[in-house]
């Protein structure tokens, strides 16, 4: 024997149908049958709607009741040729007269009793069961349809049942025992009284009739075909990289469909679980799948952790007090007052204080679970031993659920860690002595960046995602876009990483895609994209609340720097290119840095001095492997550095400032290159990398440009140079008279910074720097005399995406 249950997807309607009967026909090839079917999708829910709207006085359950004979007559139709449906269409008229005379008595009395609930639907089973009976037998496969109620036996707790088994096992094995067909179809969900009243199992019933049927009749195999290939290692909705579990046991089945896991309902796997009948669960939609294998001992995978599962729409109610410490019978009293109202606990943690005890409870129990247990403790309240009960909202559970995980070191750590980095707070924790479930209750916001990110940690041995979001997309964001899209498939196959371009924006428009946006054809897609708005790409990018975020500034935007803390507050990394923040006064640097700390979120900006060049990196590993910063001399300006390289009065001083703009070295603004600005951006980042507390106003600068060709526009700055030209001339013939050359060097020693515009003669480690070159000299107590020296080309579009685009790698694999 072997059982075969069709839930309501399954029958939804014909066409669904026809498969469920192509299906019955192959499985009846191989041994007897019993198939037990749903309601026709969305059908139960029609009938509650119905018993309810009348119970309410609301004549429009009439037109609920006609959409249910219509589905059924409808069905029956596209099923049945035309000569074999009379008999059926009469069974669907009758039906649903009985149900309208029903609700009719409802609507009159105002009034919908559990056991007239129950009697309304369980029509949804009795008639999609005979219709499927009937087809079976129109296509020449011979069947029995027998009234899942004249079986199964319970009690009279009519909305959920408890099941007579002893009388049940009885009816079941003496009825197939003396029937001589091989094939019986049977309507799940429904039971009745010792009574005859009908009654119905709860939820999950149609699986819970199915699995009584295989534990009575000892069945080899208990089939669930439902709408999902077998039960997954997280829900699909939420994780698109999830995959079918092939084996699991009935311990961790259960475990999973209790933390919301909606494939199969725990209790109904208990009767085949006593008698290690082995339960496949199938799709109907794609039958040649494998599916899920539940049995007594499944199959080791290699994977510690068999699946994730979550729960929403929870609250956590917190009973504190010093006067619980040391009392024995406070927690019974709490769940003792819980359970006098039905009201069923998720999860249990209590601190070894004894200061307090918590329990998650569904949500829609919350006030009623308040009223109870504040009635229960009155006395201590009163007394102030006791708090009232508090209750917390808009949570969920997340639960690991793995029997592998016993006595397996590093799980919780490992779970923990990767909620942590990713910014997810934990509210409560719960495991149990078996070691199979691992939960935490967090906020219902985060579920879905949750998952995710336990599925990356324990499942996805492929990749990591890395989800972006880019402002500016100009010289330099334009350029690293193009290098991300070139280097993808070696992210991927050397580092694991697949990084997703979620948002973009310039300062016209701004573009999302959760999919990731095609690198291929950004330009025209952000085109095409809506108006932007700063506050609003900052706040949709928190609200999405992604894993493994990174947010790149690639602009010079003042109000983009300023907003980095709100999302670094939200475990979003940021990569500065942008040199406004960490040039801001210092409290907000500090700030930002703590924040990253605090929020195990990276906040980089190795582009903010020299480009791609390593400095930043370079001095941060000196100072994190003990050394100490005594002396830093650099050329900090790869615009300087080229004008000065290509200067020699030949050509004016603003041809040369012109073509180092056009070149892309310079910033949008010359003037910031040029008045040593940005070289004392760059000393004081620096300075604060080191460890000092530095501002601007600090850092004296011996500028060389007239105050004439720093006023107006840019056009009016280079009109001022050409004026200024013979100014220029005099500066560079000083120098070269002299046998020196002209460098616009920054220095920090002792505390206190400085730059300025000196002669360097040939024994200086900055006369041989050419063209845009930058050149850092760190004099440190391990390098005292000879400095260590990083030295490279220090501006341009390509060399500073490629910095952009290294603090984003990094940022991924902290």
């Amino acid at each position: 024997m072997q059982v075969l249950k069709f839930g309501g997807t399954s029958v939804a309607n014909a066409e669904n149908i026809n498969k469920v009967t192509g299906i019955v026909k192959q499985a009846l090839a191989k041994n007897r049958t019993i198939a037990v079917v749903s309601a026709l999708g969305g059908i139960t829910d029609l009938l509650l709607q119905s018993g309810t709207l009348a119970a309410s006085g609301d004549e429009s359950y009439k037109e609920k009741l006609q959409l249910i004979e219509q589905r059924h007559i409808e069905t029956v139709k596209a099923l049945l040729p035309l000569t074999q449906q009379s008999s059926i269409l009469s069974l669907v008229k009758k039906s649903c007269n009985e149900i309208e005379d029903i609700c009719n008595g409802v609507f009159l009395l105002s009034e919908l009793s559990w056991r007239t609930k129950d009697k309304i639907v369980s029509y949804g089973e009795l008639l999609s069961s005979q219709i499927i009976s009937a087809q079976l037998k129109a296509i020449g496969i011979d069947n029995e349809w027998k009234d899942s109620r004249e079986l199964i036996t319970t009690d009279s707790q009519f909305g959920n049942a408890l099941v007579d088994f002893e009388t049940t096992n009885k009816k079941i094995k003496s009825f197939v025992d003396h029937s001589k067909h091989n094939l019986f179809i049977v309507p799940g969900f429904i039971s009745s009284d010792p009574s005859g009243i009908t009654t119905t199992l709860g939820r999950g019933g149609s699986d819970y009739t199915a699995a009584i049927m295989a534990a009575a009749t000892d069945a080899n195999v208990l089939e669930i075909w439902t709408d999902v290939s077998g039960m997954m290692t997280a829900d699909p909705r939420l994780v698109s990289n999830a995959r079918v579990i092939p084996h699991i046991s009935y311990q961790e089945a259960m475990e999973l469909s209790h933390f919301g896991a909606k494939v199969i309902y725990p209790p109904t796997i208990q009767p085949v679980n006593k008698k290690n009948i082995p339960v496949w669960i199938k799709n109907t939609f794609a039958p040649e799948d494998t599916g899920t294998l539940i049995e007594t001992v499944s199959s080791k995978n290699g994977n510690s952790v068999r699946g994730i599962s979550s729960i929403n729409k929870i609250v956590l109610l917190s009973l504190e007090g010093s006067g619980m410490i040391g009392i024995p019978g406070f927690s019974k009293r709490l769940f003792e007052a819980l359970s006098s109202e039905k009201i069923n606990v998720i999860l249990i943690t209590q601190s070894s204080s004894e200061h307090s005890i918590c329990v998650a409870v569904d949500e829609t129990n919350a006030q009623k679970a308040k009223q109870v247990v504040d009635a229960a403790f009155d006395h201590e309240i009163k007394m102030n031993q006791v708090e009232p009960l508090i209750i917390e909202k808009d949570l969920a559970i997340i639960a690991l659920v793995g029997d592998n995980m016993k006595s397996h070191p590093g799980i919780s750590g490992k779970m923990f860690g990767a909620l942590g980095r990713n910014g997810v707070n934990v509210r409560a924790i719960a495991q149990g002595s078996s070691e199979r479930n691992i939960s935490a209750v967090i906020s219902v916001t985060d579920v879905k960046k949750a998952v995710n990110v336990l599925h990356e940690e324990f499942f996805e041995t492929t990749y990591k995602q890395l989800n972006l979001f880019i402002t500016g997309v100009g010289n330099v964001g334009s350029r690293f876009l193009s290098q991300l899209n070139k280097q993808r498939n070696y992210l991927k196959e050397h580092l694991r990483l697949q990084v997703n371009v979620i948002g973009m924006a310039n300062s016209k428009k701004m573009l999302f895609n959760d999919n990731g946006i095609d690198l291929d054809a950004w330009k025209d897609a952000l085109q095409g994209g809506e108006a932007m708005s700063l506050n609003k790409f900052v706040d949709i990018v928190k609200s999405k609340n992604l894993r493994n975020a990174v947010f790149a500034d690639v602009t010079a935007n003042n109000d983009v720097a300023t907003c980095y803390d709100q999302l670094l507050e939200k475990s979003i990394s940021v990569v500065a290119c942008n040199k406004v923040a960490c040039s801001s006064a210092y409290e907000y640097y500090s700030k930002l840095k703590r924040l990253s700390r605090e929020f195990n979120a990276s906040f980089l900006f190795e582009t903010n001095v020299g480009a791609g060049l390593p400095v930043i990196g370079t001095l941060n590993d000196l100072l994190r492997s003990g050394d100490k910063v005594t002396k830093i001399e650099a050329v900090l300006s790869g615009t300087l550095n080229f004008v000065f390289n290509n200067y020699n009065g030949e050509k004016s001083f603003a041809e040369v400032v012109r073509q180092a703009q056009d070149e892309g070295y310079t910033e949008p603004d010359p003037r910031l290159d040029l008045s040593g600005t940005d070289v004392m951006r760059k000393i004081m980042i620096l300075a604060r990398e080191a460890g000092e507390k530095i501002e601007m106003e600090d850092i004296s600068n011996k500028a060389f440009m007239p105050e004439s060709c720093m006023k107006g526009s840019v056009a009016d700055f280079y009109a001022a140079m050409a004026k200024e030209e013979k100014h220029f001339k005099n500066i560079y013939d000083e120098a070269s008279n002299a046998g020196k050359k002209l460098k616009f060097v920054a220095k920090y020693e002792n505390g206190k910074a400085e730059v300025g515009l000196q002669h360097i003669g040939p024994q200086s480690d900055f006369y041989h720097l050419y063209g845009k070159d930058n050149v850092v000299l760190f004099y440190t107590e391990r390098y005292p005399e000879q400095p260590l020296v990083v030295k490279g080309a220090g501006a341009g579009a390509e060399v500073t995406a490629s910095g952009v685009f290294a603090d984003i790698i990094r940022a991924a694999r902290v």
